[in-house]
């Protein structure tokens, strides 16, 4: 099965790299979450997501295998993937969206840094939720790097909690996305 995810995201990168030239990409984008509540902090990394950002016509895509995610607590994995996720029947989150903002344009030619409001289709736990938030983009030296942090709620993804946890995990998610650095196509 992970053979069958792996070659979608090889698609999925060969696909967008055959539209346009302009594109940037990294396989080692670090995606993460925290559930706090006054019980339990709760926090998990996944650092192989898969993003490509296209320069040329403002548009970025990440991808991340949910069953990627390190818990500090093996159980605490366990029950993500098998309960709250269910990582064998939603194998991955998936974001595609753009920032079409005027006087917006990212050049590895150009030291700056911008905060760009992205906007697009998150697809976790296989529901679809258009989404708004801000990345903040920076060209230093010719590497381009991206830091965004968001929350979303549980119940917008179909995520279901069972009343005996309930006062453990919180029911908005805070989600922070870190890539340091993309690499041309």
């Amino acid at each position: 099965m992970n053979k069958k995810i792996g070659l979608g995201f090889l698609w999925l990168t060969i696909s967008f790299t055959a539209v346009a030239q302009k594109k940037i990409f990294t396989k080692n984008g670090i995606i993460s979450f925290t559930s706090e509540t006054r019980i339990e902090k709760i926090k998990a990394i996944n650092k192989k997501a898969l993003a490509v950002i296209d320069l040329e016509h403002n548009k970025i895509e990440f991808a991340v295998l949910i069953g990627g995610f390190e818990f500090k607590k093996a159980l605490m994995q366990e029950h993500f993937n098998e309960n709250y996720l269910e990582s064998d029947k939603f194998p991955k989150a998936l974001f595609k969206g753009s920032f079409n903002q005027p006087n917006v344009s990212i050049s590895i030619n150009e030291n700056k840094t911008q905060r760009i409001q992205v906007q697009g289709n998150l697809t976790l736990h296989g529901v679809t939720k258009e989404i708004a938030i801000f990345a903040i983009i920076t060209v230093k030296n010719k590497i381009i790097s991206a830091q965004a942090d968001f929350s979303v709620l549980l119940t917008d993804y179909d995520i279901k909690v069972p009343s005996v946890v309930s006062e453990n995990i919180n029911k908005e998610v805070q989600i922070n996305v870190n890539v340091p650095s993309f690499s041309e196509m």
